[in-house]
């Protein structure tokens, strides 16, 4: 009968347990992996076919929407709208406003990227979320489970530090 060798035992069993604690390259890879869920499932019951909201701030007072429109995975409308705050009656006031439909996709500067959520939830993963030594990373699921906020802000920045995406609204077409 053979001996075991205790010290192949013990090596098999750190060796196992440095395999099974390697660490992600992700800041809230759990948060992500659920919300990435229900987005496939969304997906899914919607035929890829939604609209969504951007949104930005700005310290300044100046805020802008943009809603993208897919329609079977493919984007096929951009609107957007930007206001920004009359310093005489601190009201906000509509300062640019336009839409693209399929045959101007992209024919202006502003507004947000024409992205799918796929592409988000992608950028998300291979981006926005990574570990970083000189930033702080943030990822929310306020759209029904969904992508809401995604991003990071570079440490000691002072005014409209957000590199991400922040999203107001998903809903099915």
């Amino acid at each position: 009968m053979m001996k075991r060798n205790p010290y192949f035992i013990i090596l098999l069993l750190i060796a196992t347990l440095f395999t099974a604690c390697k660490k992600s390259d992700l800041v809230q890879e759990n948060d992500f992996n659920k919300s990435f869920k229900t987005w496939l499932n969304f997906k899914s019951s919607s035929n890829n076919s939604y609209r969504y909201q951007t949104i930005t701030v700005s310290w300044g007072g100046a805020k802008t929407e943009t809603i993208i429109t897919v329609k079977n995975g493919k984007v096929i409308g951009r609107s957007y709208v930007e206001k920004r705050i009359n310093r005489t009656t601190n009201a906000m006031v509509v300062y640019a406003q336009w839409e693209e439909s399929q045959e101007n996709l992209n024919s202006h500067q502003e507004g947000a990227k024409t992205l799918t959520l796929d592409e988000i939830y992608e950028k998300a993963k291979t981006d926005w979320l990574l570990k970083r030594k000189d930033a702080k990373s943030s990822f929310e699921a306020k759209n029904n489970g969904m992508i809401s906020s995604c991003g990071y802000v570079e440490n000691n920045c002072a005014d409209d530090c957000f590199i991400g995406i922040s999203i107001d609204f998903i809903e099915k077409l």
